[in-house]
């Protein structure tokens, strides 16, 4: 699968880093061109110039920046992004977490700025240290996607699979309220708590583990 990735800070390189090794063909792109090229030749992915030159090509593009950014970088994309499978893996951030939950999502304000890409919520709820190694104990974590385009997450439920991540089909757009929310708790409680940012979110089935 053709990826292109804006941005190359933890998720972002995070990202290049599970996807290329997975077999993905992946271009990435940021605001810092020499990181970009040092970490697109240390894993075997392409360094775009640009925004649009890295989406120019992808089948998927994701979104890996912070969310602030995001409108600058839509409004730069225009019209290259429709019919474009696009991530958005951005969290509510609030020094208090259930602050940051107030009945909408970045999703879906994504979603509303560029109707015709097919936007996705996905790879929200895995901490940067875990892409690369989606397991504690050996157990895969879970990564949930949430889409309304049914098309557009088989796809993404695939390449979540892909970088060993156990794909979590959570249904509508809507859903990515509840996974923003879900990331938000788990960053307070490290926050709070000391935590080590080595926790996962993992949905346990009866007699098993996995």
């Amino acid at each position: 699968m053709d990826v292109a990735i804006i941005g190359a800070g933890n998720v972002g390189s995070g990202l290049t880093r599970a996807l290329t090794a997975a077999g993905h063909t992946v271009t990435v792109t940021s605001t810092t061109p020499e990181e970009v090229e040092k970490l697109a030749n240390d894993v075997g992915a392409k360094a775009a110039g640009s925004n649009v030159d890295a989406v120019a090509n992808g089948d998927v593009v994701i979104l890996a920046v912070y969310y602030p950014s995001v409108a600058g970088i839509l409004e730069e994309l225009g019209d290259a992004l429709d019919g474009k499978i696009l991530i958005d893996v951005s969290n509510r951030m609030n020094e208090i977490p259930g602050l940051a939950v107030d009945g909408g999502s970045n999703a879906e304000e994504i979603q509303t700025a560029v109707a015709k890409a097919r936007v996705v919520k996905a790879f929200n709820t895995v901490f940067a240290s875990h892409l690369t190694d989606p397991t504690i104990d050996g157990v895969p974590l879970d990564g949930f996607v949430a889409a309304d385009d049914d098309g557009a997450r088989e796809v993404v439920l695939e390449l979540v699979g892909s970088i060993g991540l156990r794909p979590v089909n959570a249904g509508s757009l809507a859903s990515a309220r509840i996974l923003e929310a879900m990331e938000a708790l788990n960053m307070g409680l490290q926050v709070r708590d000391g935590g080590s940012w080595n926790n996962g979110w993992k949905l346990l089935e009866p007699g098993s583990t996995r």
